[in-house]
C-alpha cells in the first residue's frame, strides 16, 4: 500500500476542497477546450471530409477527436493508425474473431495484438480504410467507439465467466448490460479522462479489481447475487491500489450504482482543471472511500448496504486444459508470447473454435482461451492450435508475462518493449526452464504502465541512461515487490537506469539468486516465492547480490 493510501482516511471535509469554475477549467486545460468546442464522438460524421482533406492537412484537434473512435497515431506519425476494438470481458464469438483477423489483413498489414484490457488492437490502418472498418465491425456486433479518449474504456472481467467451475455466479448478463448502456452513450463521452470498470465473480479475481477505477466483485449476501465494490485503483505514473467502498449492491442495481459513481466524478470540476490529476483515483485520494460512498448515496437518494469486499484466492491465469461447469465441456487457455497474434492466426483460431462449437476469449495476460470444447475434441483442438503457432508446451513464463505495444508502433515508448521482453524471456527459459514457469515479467516502454509494470514479479519500465562523455542510450528501471491478488502491492524501483545491453544479465542474476535461495529454503520445508525472496532482502542487499562482482557466485542453472 502506498504512503498516500495509508493516510487517505484523514481527509478534509468536502466543502474545504477547492472546486474551480468552468472558466478556470477551459483556461487551463486545452483538451477540455477542445471537447467544449465540439463533442469529440461526433467526428465519426466527418470521416468523408477528413479523407478528402488528406492526413497532412487535418487539424491536430481532429486527430485528437479520432481517439474517441479507438484511434491513436502509430509511430512514426505518417498517417498510420492503431485501432482498438472493444470486447467487453474479452468475450467473442468465433465469427467475430475471424472478422477482426480479416480486417487486420485487409487494412492493417496483418498486425494484431491482445491488450491487458482484453481488447484486440490492429495497426497500420489508413484513414481511407476506416469507413469499411467501422461498418464491418458494426455488422459483426463489435465496436471501437470509446476504445480511447475521455470515456469509459473496455470493461474487463474474468475471461471464463459463465463456464468457470468455481465462480460465485455468472456475471455475463450484468457485464453485457453495462457495456450496452455505456458504450457509445453520449452522456459518457465527456469524462474528465479515461475511466475503467471491471466486473467479475471469479474467486481468483484474475481481472485485478485493485487496479481499476471501479471494481464489482461478485458475492452472495443473504442468498442474493450481487457485488462488493472497490474504487480508486489505477496505475500510470502515480499508481494506486483500489480501496474498499464497503458496499453491497444487488446485481440488478449494478448499472445504477456505476452511473452514480461515475456521475459524482464527472460532475466535479476539480478533476477537469489539470490532465495530470484527471483520474478518479485522485478524487478517492482527496475525499476518501467513505465520503465517496456518501456522495453516491446522495445521488441515488438512498443508503447502500454495507459489506467488506472478499479477498481473492490463489492466482490463476486460466491457462491450460480446464473442465467447465457444463458437463462434458472444457476450456483451454493458450499462451500468446508478447500478445502478438496476426490476421491469419486469428482467422485460423476462429475456424478451429467454430468447428468444435466453441467461442474465443481474450485474457488480461494477453492470451486467448477457446471455450465450450467437447471433451472428446480437446486433444484435437490443442494439436490444431499448436500448428497455428500457440502451444501448451510453451514455458508458462511466456503466458504470464506482459509487454506493452511500445516499439515499433507507440509514440510514447523510449525503449524497446516486446523485442526486449522476448530477449529476457528467451534467456530465462533457456537457462532456468520449468523453474520459472510461474514467474511474471512485465515490461513497459514508458511510465504509462499499459503493461502494468507495478504488478508483476519483475517489472521493467523504459528510461534513458546518460553515458560518460555526454551520450545517451536506452535503459530500464527494474521494480520489485509488486503484485495483485492475495498479496497486492505497488512495485518500487530497486535498480535504476540499467543500460539496455546489461538488463538481461541483471534479470538473469536476480532470478538465479532467487532459485539458489529457494533451493536452500526447500531443505527447510519452506516454499520461497520470488516475492518472498525480494521481501527478505533490502534494496541494498539485492543490488549487492546481483552486482557484476557477485555474478560469479550466482551459478544456478537448469539441472543443477
Amino acid at each position: 500500500m502506498s504512503q498516500d493510501q495509508e493516510t487517505s482516511d484523514s481527509k478534509p471535509a468536502a466543502a474545504e476542497l477547492e472546486i474551480p469554475t468552468w472558466d478556470v477549467v477551459l483556461k487551463r486545460n486545452s483538451i477540455e477546450r477542445l471537447k467544449n468546442e465540439r463533442a469529440p464522438h461526433e467526428i465519426i460524421n466527418d470521416l468523408s471530409r477528413l479523407i478528402d482533406t488528406g492526413y497532412e492537412a487535418i487539424p491536430e484537434e481532429d486527430i485528437v477527436r479520432l481517439q474517441w473512435w479507438g484511434l491513436y497515431h502509430d509511430k512514426p506519425k505518417t498517417g498510420g493508425f492503431m485501432l482498438r476494438v472493444k470486447i467487453a470481458g474479452g468475450l467473442l464469438t468465433a465469427p467475430q474473431f475471424r472478422v477482426i483477423g480479416q480486417l487486420a489483413n485487409k487494412h492493417g498489414l496483418g498486425h494484431g495484438e491482445i491488450t491487458t484490457r482484453q481488447d484486440v488492437q490492429l495497426h497500420s490502418l489508413r484513414l481511407e480504410s476506416l469507413p469499411d472498418v467501422y461498418q464491418t465491425l458494426k455488422e459483426a456486433g463489435l465496436t471501437a467507439a470509446g476504445g480511447c479518449g475521455d470515456v469509459l474504456r473496455n470493461i474487463t472481467g474474468c475471461p471464463v465467466a459463465g463456464i468457470e467451475k468455481n465462480e460465485t455466479f455468472d456475471v455475463r448478463d450484468t457485464l453485457h448490460g453495462v457495456a450496452d448502456y455505456f458504450y457509445g452513450n453520449p452522456r459518457y463521452t465527456n469524462l474528465p479522462r479515461k475511466h475503467k470498470y471491471t466486473i467479475s465473480a471469479c474467486p481468483h479475481q484474475c481481472n485485478a479489481p485493485e487496479i481499476n477505477c471501479v471494481g464489482l466483485i461478485g458475492v452472495i449476501k443473504d442468498g442474493r447475487e450481487g457485488f462488493a465494490v472497490t474504487i480508486g485503483g489505477g496505475l500510470s505514473a502515480q499508481p494506486r491500489l483500489a480501496r474498499d467502498m464497503e458496499t453491497f449492491i444487488p446485481k440488478e442495481q449494478a448499472r445504477e450504482l456505476l452511473e452514480a459513481i461515475t456521475g459524482c466524478w464527472m460532475d466535479n470540476l476539480r478533476y477537469r482543471r489539470s490532465r495530470a490529476k484527471a483520474r478518479f483515483k485522485f478524487m478517492v485520494d482527496d475525499y476518501g472511500a467513505e465520503a465517496i460512498r456518501e456522495m453516491v448515496e446522495k445521488k441515488l437518494g438512498r443508503s447502500l448496504e454495507r459489506l467488506t469486499a472478499p479477498h481473492p484466492v490463489k492466482h490463476s491465469s486460466h491457462l491450460g486444459i480446464n473442465p467447465q461447469r457444463q458437463e462434458g465441456l472444457s476450456y483451454v487457455g493458450f499462451p500468446v508470447p508478447l500478445g502478438w497474434v496476426n490476421g491469419d492466426q486469428m482467422q485460423a483460431i476462429a475456424d478451429v473454435a467454430e468447428d468444435v462449437g466453441g467461442d474465443v476469449r481474450m485474457t488480461q495476460q494477453q492470451n486467448f482461451i477457446i471455450a465450450n470444447i467437447p471433451n472428446d475434441r480437446v486433444d484435437e483442438v490443442v494439436q490444431r492450435i499448436e500448428k497455428i503457432g500457440f502451444s501448451l508446451k510453451t514455458n508458462g513464463l511466456y503466458g504470464n508475462s506482459i509487454g506493452c505495444t511500445g516499439e515499433p508502433f507507440c509514440n510514447y515508448a523510449v525503449a524497446l518493449t516486446k523485442d526486449k521482453l522476448k530477449e529476457i524471456l528467451d534467456a530465462l527459459d533457456k537457462r532456468f526452464g520449468r523453474h520459472v514457469n510461474d514467474l511474471r515479467v512485465h515490461l513497459d516502454g514508458c511510465p504509462h504502465a499499459c503493461a502494468q509494470h507495478f504488478t508483476g514479479d519483475i517489472n521493467l519500465t523504459g528510461t534513458t541512461v546518460r553515458l560518460p562523455g555526454g551520450g545517451k542510450m536506452e535503459g530500464y528501471d527494474i521494480l520489485l515487490r509488486g503484485g495483485v491478488g492475495e498479496h497486492k502491492a505497488i512495485a518500487r524501483p530497486v535498480f535504476r537506469r540499467v543500460r539496455t545491453d546489461e538488463v538481461v544479465g541483471y534479470v538473469e542474476r536476480l532470478v538465479a539468486a532467487w532459485l539458489e535461495a529457494k533451493g536452500r529454503a526447500e531443505t527447510e520445508d519452506r516454499n520461497l516465492s520470488f516475492r518472498d525472496f525480494c521481501e527478505e532482502h533490502t534494496d541494498e542487499q539485492l543490488q549487492e547480490l546481483i552486482s557484476h562482482e557477485a555474478a560469479s557466485a550466482t551459478t544456478w542453472a537448469a539441472g543443477l
